[in-house]
């Protein structure tokens, strides 16, 4: 397998999956008519040779799909223009709406250059950047995963906050994280602004451009109302697969972001993940209609919202060992009732698996 084979056959899978004919709930139910957004890249292991990886991107501009090429020195995607995602004065998501037209929307430059992608919000997959910045106060010696960390009426240890996060991705342990890496320094607003953000240097030095969690708040705020959320949390599908490696103790030649012990207190939390509905759909087993996605073992964090939806994550089957992540603009107004989104993506995971598991 190649690279270029890898890009062409999830290239085909995202196509196969006719994703412009997803119903939109917005259209009473028509279908969406253009491609949406996603974001999609695999890092594959094979046995006894180097790792293969692709990034594939498509919107309503790139029906057709872009391929990424990565820079030979740092990794990094190198020829597309990201730009970010935008809300309205009301801090509503305006871009995914029917009707909206690209044309007229000014979207902030973010990096890259060669054609445009508009990078969707990462939804809640921007709660592993958290993560590392926590586990990086802890191996600092700023913290301690038994530490007792007030938010609202709760005081529970920051082990016990990170691994609500993960596995049942809530808020209220995403904002009490957020307010102790305020409180230790690790990110300082002065004036109304953001001054310091030690996740950014970190994601700078370890080349991962596509990795932004700029304007939280020393409360916790890290949403529309507190002046961060979408256009100010981004997240490319790529530089959120090279996290996961990174997290990954069987994935070989990364740098470390944390330590081993560390790492070791996130992949568990990624390992009892029980919100299996994106590129797998275990928890919709019981839904009319259920389709199946990635069968085996997946360590994942998804994400999800009206316009979003994400997932990225480790998958391990038998000798089959690779990382996947997709960012999408492909939110709850196109699940079927009780799912999280369309079911065209976890077929999309099924597929991929059973490409990888032959192909391997």
């Amino acid at each position: 397998m190649t690279p270029d084979d890898l890009a062409q056959a999830l290239r085909r899978a995202v196509l196969a999956q006719r994703f412009e004919m997803t119903a939109d709930a917005m259209q009473a139910g028509a279908p969406l008519g253009w491609h949406p957004s996603i974001d999609l890249a695999v890092m594959v292991f094979p046995r006894d040779a180097a790792p293969v990886a692709a990034n594939v991107l498509f919107s309503r501009e790139h029906p057709d799909g872009l391929v990424a090429r990565f820079d030979a020195t740092t990794g990094a995607v190198s020829n597309i223009a990201f730009q970010a995602d935008v809300r309205n004065a009301a801090g509503d998501s305006y871009a995914w709406l029917p009707g909206a037209d690209w044309s007229r929307i000014d979207f902030p430059a973010w990096f890259g250059a060669g054609p445009r992608f508009v990078a969707p919000y990462p939804a809640s997959l921007l709660k592993m950047m958290v993560a590392v910045g926590v586990a990086r106060l802890v191996d600092d010696g700023r913290s301690d995963w038994a530490l007792p960390v007030a938010y609202g009426a709760q005081t529970r240890p920051v082990g016990d906050w990170l691994f609500d996060m993960i596995t049942v991705s809530s808020n209220d342990a995403t904002s009490a994280l957020v307010a102790h890496l305020h409180a230790r320094g690790a990110i300082r607003r002065e004036g109304g602004q953001e001054v310091h953000n030690e996740l950014h240097a970190l994601f700078a030095a370890h080349g991962l451009p596509g990795l932004r969690i700029a304007n939280t708040q020393p409360d916790g705020g890290w949403g529309n109302g507190a002046g961060s959320g979408v256009g100010q949390i981004q997240m490319t599908a790529w530089d959120a697969l090279r996290l996961m490696a990174r997290l990954d103790a069987d994935a070989p030649g990364q740098a470390p972001l944390v330590s081993p012990a560390s790492r070791d207190v996130i992949r568990r939390a990624l390992d009892a993940q029980k919100l299996n509905e994106i590129l797998s759909s275990e928890s919709l087993r019981h839904l009319p209609g259920w389709v199946p996605g990635i069968p085996s073992r997946f360590a994942h964090k998804t994400g999800n919202t009206q316009n979003y939806t994400s997932d990225a994550g480790i998958v391990h089957d038998g000798e089959l060992h690779y990382l996947v992540a997709v960012t999408t603009s492909l939110g709850q107004r196109y699940a079927p009732a009780g799912a999280a989104t369309t079911w065209r993506l976890p077929a999309l995971g099924g597929a991929l698996h059973a490409w990888l598991k032959q192909a391997s």
